[in-house]
């Protein structure tokens, strides 16, 4: 693994506080850098909106984005097991994931894919959406991505929860004023 690059995207996915900050571009940096840290093909990006109804936000390839809808469209998958349960969920064979996810197993390989691990976008109980990752073999991640990819997803999930307590303390202080 590249520490140089996994250190550059940790302070990258902390720095919320930029003026030009962008949700979409910084959960692009999540799926893209997981691909290029971990031993995956692959990463899409589920993520709840205000009314807790998940959401494709970002994907490292279009056949992760098709799939992660292929997820929400049918209601069953690893991201949305993960995102219910608030913790990782992982199939280190689709082709024996058929009784458990049998719209979704079929179709992840169908478009490539052999393994899953999804991992929860967290903070103590507040699970705000999971990060998908894709294997073209089967095979469990090894332990270690598994790690690294959960504090990914984890210093995202601050930064993100972060970036939301500014944006309600800035309408709030206009709020206030327009009513001084």
């Amino acid at each position: 693994m590249d520490g140089q690059l996994l250190s550059e995207t940790f302070v990258e996915l902390t720095d919320t506080m930029v003026a030009d900050f962008d949700v979409i571009d910084f959960l692009h940096v999540l799926t893209d850098r997981s691909v290029q840290l971990l031993d995956v093909s692959a990463a899409g990006l589920l993520l709840a909106d205000p009314r807790g109804e998940l959401r494709v936000v970002a994907a490292s390839s279009e056949a992760a984005r098709l799939l992660e809808l292929f997820q929400l469209q049918s209601d069953q998958g690893p991201c949305l097991d993960c995102f219910r349960a608030g913790r990782p969920v992982d199939s280190g064979d689709l082709a024996a994931a058929g009784q458990r996810w049998p719209r979704f197993a079929p179709a992840a390989q169908q478009a490539g894919f052999a393994a899953v691990q999804a991992l929860p976008m967290r903070l103590r109980d507040q699970v705000i959406g999971a990060l998908n990752l894709f294997r073209a073999s089967p095979g469990a991640l090894p332990p270690a991505d598994v790690r690294v990819g959960q504090a990914l997803a984890d210093v995202a999930t601050i930064s993100l929860l972060h970036e939301r307590s500014m944006r309600h303390s800035d309408t709030l202080n206009e709020q206030l004023q327009t009513a001084l």
